[in-house]
């Protein structure tokens, strides 16, 4: 495996060899996200990502044993292991497939990510990927919202012999069509747009002009808007709230230490002042009525009524106990989710891979690129709050996960981007290079 010292040692010695590329495998296990073929190989539906994804893991496998291992590589396959066992035991028809599934797409989506995406240069590179693909999804959505058509599902699914995802009939909101673009639901395609906001404005402060980034945002925020869904544009807000935070109390020491006891003092006033719990009032803020707020409540309330009578193995894909007015299964809560399906042990092995990681980086020399990937995360963990995630986003999301652990390790200091020019500064324009406050 080449290390980050190596691959700049390398660089140096040929000053004419091109800067550091995405590597192909990332590149086509993006086009593979955005892709949203699917067809049948006897009895198992198969997408284009499953497929990359079985082909690689192999390899992946083999250079994940090549590398450090670390703490959330163990954890997401002690979860992958113990979604079978739960499984087994609920639902033993489905567990072989269920577990399969999960480790292609949920594990093979972050190991890809450790292996390929080893430097801050990919990094970046990764980033630029991302933003180029939300900005292409832009005039899908412009006319998706207008005419409720989703243009390239309908096309992929008029194609003999391979099929897409279900095109989702749903109540229009704010006079508008809810926009799925090409995933399976439009909370997924708000997602996958949202992820690219702080990564594009604070991770490329260095090689974009703060103008571009900042028309960049502007786009990337109001193609996360016609997914008109609270849930994904929560994760905006949440980071377009921590850039300003940052921004206001850039020369302030422990900033993120007084954010988060705010926080908490939050949380305690409104469970003492208010006659809903601190959860539901969070719900309320967090949807675009108050009906889907009430339900949320209700999801979650049954939600944990059913993982604390099932805390060992979970319920599988056995229906969950609610109040008979409660006709849909779907639970709207990625966490919620996992502890119902595979008890508290499943839970806590995937929190655990998920804050180790965010951990790990955390601790890592600051940089732009490691502020922007923090922000990113802390989105998507609230989101998934209030969100369920499948098939290609779910692994997308766990490979954005796995990206972002190369960045506890510290870019060599001649690998920075050389200085731009010296330019007029406006007020409070972004400089998230300092030192960690």
């Amino acid at each position: 495996m080449i290390t980050v010292n190596s691959q700049f040692t390398e660089m140096t010695r040929n000053p004419a060899r091109k800067k550091p590329t995405l590597p192909w495998p990332v590149i086509l296990y993006l086009a593979c996200v955005v892709t949203p073929v699917r067809f049948m190989a006897g009895p198992l539906q198969m997408t284009g990502l499953r497929v990359f994804l079985l082909a690689m893991l192999p390899f992946l496998l083999i250079r994940m044993f090549r590398v450090k291992w670390i703490a959330p590589d163990i954890l997401l396959l002690l979860f992958v292991a113990w979604v079978f066992v739960a499984m087994q035991v609920n639902t033993p028809g489905q567990a072989l497939e269920h577990a399969g599934i999960t480790l292609l797409e949920m594990f093979g989506g972050y190991a890809l990510a450790r292996v390929y995406v080893q430097t801050h240069d990919q990094f970046k590179s990764l980033i630029k990927a991302v933003l180029l693909l939300v900005l292409l999804c832009m005039p899908l959505a412009i006319s998706e919202t207008l005419t409720g058509d989703p243009l390239v599902v309908q096309l992929i699914r008029a194609i003999p012999g391979i099929t897409s995802v279900d095109v989702v009939t749903i109540a229009p909101r704010l006079g508008l069509e809810r926009v799925q673009a090409i995933f399976a639901h439009p909370i997924h395609f708000g997602l996958f747009c949202s992820s690219a906001i702080s990564l594009v404005y604070i991770g490329l402060s260095q090689n974009m002009p703060h103008p571009t980034r900042m028309v960049a945002s502007v786009l990337i925020v109001g193609t996360t808007f016609l997914a008109l869904s609270s849930g994904a544009f929560i994760s905006v807000l949440i980071q377009l709230f921590l850039i300003g935070w940052a921004l206001v109390f850039a020369q302030v020491r422990h900033k993120w230490v007084w954010l988060l006891v705010a926080c908490v003092v939050s949380y305690i006033f409104v469970d003492l002042v208010s006659n809903r719990t601190p959860l539901r009032v969070f719900f309320s803020y967090a949807t675009f009525s108050p009906h889907n707020a009430y339900w949320r409540g209700l999801i979650f309330e049954w939600g944990m009524h059913n993982v604390w009578a099932n805390p060992v193995f979970g319920l599988g894909f056995n229906d969950w106990v609610r109040p008979h007015f409660m006709n849909s299964g779907s639970m709207d809560n990625f966490w919620l989710v996992a502890a119902v399906r595979y008890g508290l042990p499943g839970f806590v092995l995937l929190t655990c891979a998920w804050v180790t990681g965010l951990i790990r980086v955390a601790k890592a020399p600051q940089s732009s690129l490691k502020t922007a990937w923090m922000f990113c995360m802390v989105g998507l963990t609230f989101t998934l709050c209030t969100v369920h995630v499948w098939t290609a986003v779910y692994s997308y999301v766990f490979f954005l996960f796995g990206a972002g652990q190369s960045l506890a390790v510290a870019a060599p200091a001649a690998a920075k981007s050389v200085p731009q020019k010296p330019a007029f500064r406006r007020p409070f324009q972004p400089e998230f290079t300092r030192a960690a406050s």
